[in-house]
C-alpha cells in the first residue's frame, strides 16, 4: 500500500511540475490575438452555432499555454511567483464567480427585469482566472 501511494505522489509531483518550452509562450499569444480578431469578425457575418463555442475554447486554450509556458530564465523565484500568481487567481476568481452573477442579475433588473437571470458560464470564469494569473505574475516578476 505503501509503494501505491508513493507512487502516485510521484506522479502528482511531475504533473505539478508541467510547464511547456517558453517557445510555446509564442504559440499561445498567437492563439489568443488570432482568436480575439476572428470573434471581431464573426461579428459582421452569419456563422454556424457551433463557431462561438470553438472561438472561446480556443481563446481558453491560447492563455493556458501562455500560463504555463516557462520563462526564458526560469528559477526559484519564477517557480514561486508562478505558484503566488496562481493561488491568487483562483481566490480571486471564485469571488468573482460567487459575486458577479448577482451584480449582473442586479444591474439586468434594474433596467429589464423581465429578462433577468443569475448565470455565470465557465467561459467567463475561466477566461477571467486565466487573465489574473497571467497579469499578477507578470506584476510580480517585475517588482522582483
Amino acid at each position: 500500500m505503501k509503494d501505491i501511494c508513493e507512487s502516485e505522489r510521484s506522479k502528482l509531483q511531475r504533473w505539478g511540475k508541467f510547464q511547456l518550452p517558453n517557445t510555446y509562450k509564442k504559440i499561445g499569444w498567437s492563439i489568443v490575438i488570432g482568436t480575439f480578431l476572428l470573434m471581431i469578425a464573426k461579428k459582421f457575418v452569419d456563422e454556424p452555432t457551433w463557431v462561438k463555442p470553438v472561438l472561446r475554447n480556443a481563446m481558453i486554450l491560447g492563455f493556458l499555454i501562455v500560463s504555463i509556458s516557462k520563462e526564458k530564465i526560469e528559477d526559484e523565484l519564477m517557480a514561486s511567483l508562478r505558484a503566488t500568481s496562481y493561488r491568487l487567481a483562483l481566490i480571486i476568481g471564485v469571488l468573482y464567480a460567487l459575486v458577479q452573477p448577482y451584480v449582473t442579475y442586479a444591474i439586468e433588473s434594474l433596467l429589464d427585469p423581465g429578462n433577468a437571470e443569475l448565470d455565470n458560464g465557465y467561459f467567463q470564469v475561466l477566461l477571467y482566472i486565466l487573465l489574473v494569473q497571467i497579469l499578477f505574475f507578470n506584476a510580480l516578476k517585475r517588482s522582483s
